[in-house]
């Protein structure tokens, strides 16, 4: 950790951190009171996660982090110091989509696009969880076998975190749900 001297704001304490974003190795030195958010899109040019709310009520800016979904206006760089990011940009591989986005793409789960990005990530996020057998607050108690069944309350419920202003709740549940099966 470095105090800096010049920086204007009176001080700031900075840190020289390791990212791991998209399977990439970026060193970055960052304020410790910097969002990832801020981060990613500021000092990455990884503009993907949108800065709607600021305050993690929306989920535009939803990554993943070790895999699992973070609202990344939440969480502060230094706590992802060599630890596994990925964003909408990591998720198409080899020149082609992801299943997920061409799900969306597929199903119309998208009308301005920009909730999208976060829709994405949360969506890969919730699908692992479901895989690991994580209840949400509508899965059956019953379901004591540690399967999910990811019905049309089930992805909703799961992706309740997540808005969209447009509206194309349907296509995105369609489209999950494709994935899904």
């Amino acid at each position: 950790m470095n105090t800096t001297e010049d920086d204007p704001a009176a001080g700031a304490v900075t840190a020289d951190l390791r990212l791991r974003v998209n399977d990439r190795s970026r060193p970055v030195c960052v304020d410790t009171r910097e969002t990832l958010l801020d981060t990613l899109r500021e000092r990455l040019d990884l503009t993907g996660a949108k800065k709607g709310c600021d305050h993690g009520q929306c989920g535009a800016c939803t990554v993943l982090l070790d895999g699992r979904r973070v609202k990344s206006c939440l969480v502060l760089t230094v706590t992802a110091d060599d630890r596994e990011i990925t964003t909408v940009e990591g998720l198409a591989r080899d020149g082609g989509l992801h299943p997920l986005q061409e799900a969306f793409v597929a199903n119309d789960a998208l009308q301005c696009g920009y909730c999208t990005p976060g829709q994405l990530c949360s969506a890969l996020g919730m699908l692992a969880e479901a895989a690991q057998g994580w209840p949400s607050a509508v899965t059956p108690t019953d379901a004591g076998d540690g399967e999910v069944r990811l019905d049309e309350a089930e992805i909703r419920e799961r992706m309740s975190g997540n808005l969209c202003r447009c509206g194309a709740y349907r296509g995105m549940v369609e489209a999950i749900g494709e994935v899904a099966r």
